[in-house]
């Protein structure tokens, strides 16, 4: 699966650096010159992982970081000339996953960034179950089973696989590619098309949301594909 990552940075030499390189390693690149742009991009693009000057021309980037953190967990480099100890712990305690000290060597950029997905997206061990929405929706990993309120959904192994994947990553946007690429993983043998998605994903509305139309648990992102929306409950064992 092609990784997004969004870059904000005014300094129009250093995001094309990086974009090369980037790019080079298989990543889809989107740019922003300044905070606004960026908050408004890492909400429809909703990116892998983002590259985050600190020095922008309207919102610091320690602004960005706090609002991004108020709405998501996305992984955040941050990109800064402050080389203070002080500065580099605050940029840690308000939500950076690491800290990138100018000038840098776009390699090591680059490798920092691997790093963090490496670590965000490795796989979870298979548990028991993980539930959603204060245990309104179970997901049996075990028993491959559904629960919605307590009650058993019948569904069917497509199904369950398109939401089971989904839902190891909240909010996370999945096409309709990467949905039907996890679906045919661990040799699970399925001859569809792109399109037939869709399908799947309306049928499993019927049977876990209250109102199909106005779902809560699979979300639409348009012209991208989609997400889950559930809110994982804290007591979760690992899944």
């Amino acid at each position: 699966m092609c990784r997004t990552i969004l870059l904000v940075d005014d300094e129009t030499m250093i995001s094309e650096v990086l974009e090369a390189y980037l790019v080079k390693e298989g990543y889809q690149v989107f740019k922003s010159e300044n905070g606004l742009d960026a908050l408004r991009k890492a909400g429809t693009i909703q990116p892998d992982l983002i590259v985050l000057d600190l020095m922008l021309p309207d919102i610091s980037g320690e602004e960005i970081c706090r609002l991004l953190r108020k709405e998501s967990d996305v992984p955040i480099l941050m990109l800064t000339a402050k080389s203070g100890e002080d500065e580099k712990i605050n940029g840690i305690v308000i939500g950076a996953d690491d800290y990138v000290t100018k000038p840098f060597s776009p390699r090591e950029v680059v490798v920092r960034i691997q790093a963090i997905l490496r670590r965000v997206h490795k796989p979870k061990p298979a548990g028991d179950q993980i539930s959603f929405n204060q245990q309104e929706l179970i997901i049996d990993d075990i028993k491959k089973e559904i629960l919605l309120h307590k009650a058993n959904i019948s569904v069917t192994p497509i199904e369950y696989r398109l939401l089971s994947n989904m839902a190891k990553y909240p909010g996370r946007v999945y096409s309709r590619l990467d949905l039907l690429e996890k679906i045919q993983e661990d040799g699970f043998s399925y001859e569809g098309y792109e399109r037939s998605i869709d399908t799947h994903i309306k049928n499993l509305r019927k049977k876990i949301e209250i109102d199909a139309r106005d779902p809560k648990y699979i979300l639409t992102v348009f012209g991208m594909g989609y997400k889950f929306g559930g809110v994982p409950d804290a007591k979760n064992a690992a899944f």
